[in-house]
């Protein structure tokens, strides 16, 4: 991004930022960034701000949380290490699943040299790499049965739609029709799922070490020990199911914690066991931020079957996935709240 010695607006800054202008306000608000004033009291972004703000933005990329982007920018660059050696892997297995793909390239051209036409199953797979289906399962009521398939399984896939969508039913399904996986419900953060969490961790030493180790790591990064958060880390860092369907990932956890959990999250690398994340919070799914091992599964209003989103503006969907998000202080006005339709005769 080139800065020159114009001064702007906050919209106009956001646009060239590639962040929304609340995004600017959340990083005005933490400290990070100090707009200049107009004459009228009006914020506006000079070269000197618009380079730190490319900052920020940037280490945001890497999946930072605005704590770990403070201490950088203040001189500590202790919490990059962990960062880039993540970064370095989700590199290495792209340029790896790039390097096979040319192969096969390779392989059909020559086949094609000596008179054999590729099949068109060989043609659809190299077009779409990801090629085996993970998932496949009817659509639960409101879809009336409509087939979906799930084509690879990322580490992080955000599952986002607004209310009566029925994005909860699909979360449900997806977990019963993924290998070896859980659904993970909102019961968590009852008291009965306090005390189950406490009592799976009095039972296996070696979980309760780990749980303890992460919580540690997140309250280090700003986050706030809770019941809710217990409970999460308990099903986060536990060895088994080998795929996790999480409601509502934001229940019961303050912006700092949820802030600090997705760049911890965004840590695992490419080889980490799959997360599906239920959310309608934009500091866990902060779309300026999704990276090469995200995906995002949009639940449309008029339910449409569910449908994969590029986290790029512009993109089929993606401004209806924006419109489901909000900031935590927003969402906490509406927590609990579910969508009620009579069910299909």
């Amino acid at each position: 991004m080139s800065i020159s010695g114009e001064v702007l607006n906050p919209a106009e800054a956001a646009r060239r930022l590639g962040v929304s202008a609340k995004a600017l306000r959340l990083y005005e608000r933490r400290g990070l960034i100090r707009p200049l004033r107009t004459g009228a009291g009006w914020r506006a972004y000079g070269p000197v701000e618009m380079t730190r703000a490319g900052e920020i933005v940037a280490l945001r990329g890497l999946g930072l949380s605005l704590v770990e982007v403070a201490r950088i920018l203040n001189g500590d660059p202790s919490a990059l290490e962990p960062v880039l050696a993540t970064h370095q892997a989700v590199l290495e297995d792209e340029l790896n699943r790039l390097g096979r793909t040319v192969e096969t390239v390779r392989g059909l051209r020559g086949e094609l040299a000596g008179g054999k036409v590729p099949s068109a199953g060989e043609l659809t797979r190299l077009l779409r790499p990801a090629g085996e289906i993970v998932a496949a399962f009817d659509l639960p009521w409101p879809w009336d049965g409509e087939r979906f398939e799930l084509r690879d399984a990322r580490p992080l896939t955000f599952i986002v739609g607004p209310l009566g969508s029925g994005k909860t039913r699909f979360a449900e399904a997806l977990a019963k029709a993924l290998p070896d996986a859980a659904f993970l419900g909102l019961e968590r953060s009852s008291d009965d799922g306090a005390a189950a969490a406490k009592a799976l961790l009095e039972k296996d030493a070696a979980l309760d070490a780990r749980v303890e180790e992460a919580i540690a790591r997140l309250c280090a990064d700003g986050a706030s020990r809770s019941p809710a958060l217990l409970t999460l880390m308990v099903a986060l860092e536990a060895e088994r199911p080998a795929a996790l369907v999480v409601d509502m990932v934001e229940q019961g956890l303050d912006q700092a914690t949820q802030e600090a959990l997705i760049a911890r999250l965004r840590r695992r690398g490419p080889q980490a066991r799959p997360l599906f994340l239920m959310t309608r919070s934009d500091a866990i799914l902060d779309l300026a931020a999704v990276g090469p091992g995200e995906a995002i599964l949009f639940c449309p209003a008029n339910h449409s079957p569910p449908m994969r989103v590029a986290a790029f503006s512009g993109a089929a969907g993606f401004e209806a996935v924006a419109s489901c998000l909000a900031s935590p202080r927003v969402r906490a006005r509406t927590e609990g709240m579910i969508a009620w339709r009579p069910q299909a005769a």
